[in-house]
């Protein structure tokens, strides 16, 4: 009898080959949008609920896979207008004197605005950091807590 023809033993980590492959192996290339050509048959499946149609790439395993997006719920949505994006610019009020913090508002990205006499930093960073207490924008301590 031939190994190669034999069934791998049990506990062997062998790829179904009904399964895609992980995403981290796969490269998505192409994204389209319903209506596009590629994405017709789906739409006349799906209808309204297709948000994409995705195309990967496994090189690995010599794979093109195809994937889609789809609607499966609504429901109202409100967003919370205390809420502050992480990536917005804030100001802070660091004295003279402390030249420490400077350094680390500094290594954090912050920089000086010379017009409003303030250190600039993304507000991710001043949470980072725990410097809320200094941030000058006309803000509570109690508004900028994130849910």
């Amino acid at each position: 009898m031939n190994q190669s023809n034999a069934a791998p033993a049990i506990g062997q980590n062998t790829p179904n080959p009904l399964e895609p492959a992980p995403q981290a192996l796969t490269i998505a290339r192409r994204k389209l949008k319903p209506g596009e050509p590629g994405t017709r048959k789906l739409l006349a499946e799906y209808g309204e609920n297709l948000v994409c149609v995705r195309y990967r790439y496994d090189a690995a395993n010599k794979r093109r896979i195809k994937t889609i997006e789809l609607i499966i719920a609504e429901a109202p949505w409100e967003p919370n207008p205390q809420k502050i994006p992480l990536n917005k610019i804030m100001h802070l009020r660091i004295k003279y004197g402390e030249i420490a913090l400077g350094k680390q508002v500094r290594a954090a990205g912050g920089k000086w605005n010379r017009e409003k006499q303030a250190w600039e930093l993304r507000y991710q960073e001043v949470l980072r950091l725990g410097l809320v207490e200094r941030l000058i924008d006309g803000r509570q301590q109690s508004e900028t807590v994130r849910e």
